[in-house]
């Protein structure tokens, strides 16, 4: 791992809304009569330990990280501490904010505490996933999104720029994808909301445009390899050059670049999905105040959020972070601002209506 220091002096002046605020004896005291802690549950390696080391050493506040692996499981765990718990940060998926907002699980994010928060990329923090009832949630510090992952040695960048490829009859056979995750997709390609959101109020559109996928993948299935199920399932296809093209998350694509596989990946012209893991604070946070710094210095340099990307494999939120990964670090986890643009993020309000109709579709297409 890349040893991350930053700069004494940029660290105290980047760390707070300016410099005297952190390093102020009676700010400091204040932080210390909290309990001189902050308490974050989050998945392994979203905080980096470098940057944890300097965090204690410049701030001499305490982070105490617990580690997580499920987010239904968080979930529990807080609400069976409710109205008191003892986590100040948590990872919560943009998708699933509403299960902890309607529980009152979470705080509103006061990003006028944060001076750091330009640093995000605004395709992320101000994406419409972001705002609900009004107020932003969290702070957005990775993202994995739907790509179509191709062999470069066999399909050419131009024609990985459409979703277009994927079902042309060049490539019959050569594909794999998952058809639940496709669904969404080509809901998005037809030029429609494939979260549903679009729909909540018109359950026939609703059922319309889930029978337009469904019955474009069902005249598409003669093209397809193999519908997979799970990341070692595709990686393997590719390995074995059973495919050349496959709708993927970024994570297993990217493990095959780093292992220097022939693979690479786009977000089509037409757009897709992603997710995006943020830290939220949690409502009644014991250190609310240390909750705030550790949350602005962890957003003061894009070589942190460079850092989190090399360390979890997801991509980074932060502005310029790229520059600070490695030439094959770039190629597995970024991806230009062209691109993002056309990304969508999952959102929740709608689930109940888009699964009732999409689950029977998918298996109406397995059946077909």
């Amino acid at each position: 791992m890349t040893k991350l220091i930053l700069n004494r002096r940029r660290f105290i002046h980047t760390a707070a809304a300016g410099s005297a605020l952190l390093a102020s004896p009676a700010y400091l005291r204040r932080a210390h009569a909290a309990g001189g802690e902050v308490n974050i549950w989050t998945y392994n390696n979203f905080v980096p330990e470098s940057f944890k080391e300097q965090f204690e050493a410049e701030t001499g506040i305490k982070v105490n990280v617990r580690l997580v692996d499920d987010q239904g499981k968080q979930f529990n765990l807080l609400a069976a501490e409710a109205p008191n718990p003892t986590v100040d940060i948590m990872t919560v998926a943009g998708h699933r904010y509403l299960q902890f907002i309607e529980s009152d699980l979470l705080a509103p994010l006061d990003t006028d505490r944060l001076s750091n928060w330009g640093n995000l990329n605004p395709i992320y923090s101000d994406g419409d996933w972001a705002t609900i009832n009004g107020h932003k949630w969290g702070a957005p510090i990775l993202s994995g999104a739907e790509v179509l992952t191709y062999n470069s040695e066999l399909v050419d960048a131009e024609e990985a720029k459409t979703w277009d490829t994927i079902f042309s009859d060049e490539y019959a056979k050569q594909t794999a994808y998952v058809i639940q995750d496709m669904m969404s997709i080509v809901m998005l390609y037809q030029g429609h909301d494939g979260n549903m959101v679009a729909y909540m109020d018109d359950p026939e559109k609703a059922a319309q445009v889930v029978a337009e996928a469904r019955d474009f993948l069902i005249e598409k299935k003669p093209l397809v390899r193999k519908y997979y199920d799970g990341g070692a399932e595709v990686q393997q296809m590719f390995i074995n050059q059973d495919i050349a093209l496959a709708q993927t998350w970024n994570g297993p694509a990217a493990k095959l670049i780093t292992d220097g596989f022939p693979v690479a990946m786009s977000i089509p012209r037409e757009g897709s999905y992603g997710f995006v893991y943020t830290f939220n604070i949690a409502n009644n946070a014991p250190n609310a105040d240390n909750a705030y710094l550790f949350l602005n210095a962890l957003l003061a340099s894009p070589e942190v959020g460079a850092e989190m990307t090399k360390e979890s494999g997801f991509i980074s939120t932060y502005k310029d972070s790229a520059q600070y990964l490695s030439e094959i670090e770039r190629k597995a986890t970024s991806f230009s601002d062209e691109e993002l643009e056309g990304l969508r993020f999952f959102r929740a309000e709608a689930n109940t209506l888009k699964y009732d109709l999409v689950d029977p579709a998918v298996e109406q297409i397995k059946a077909a």
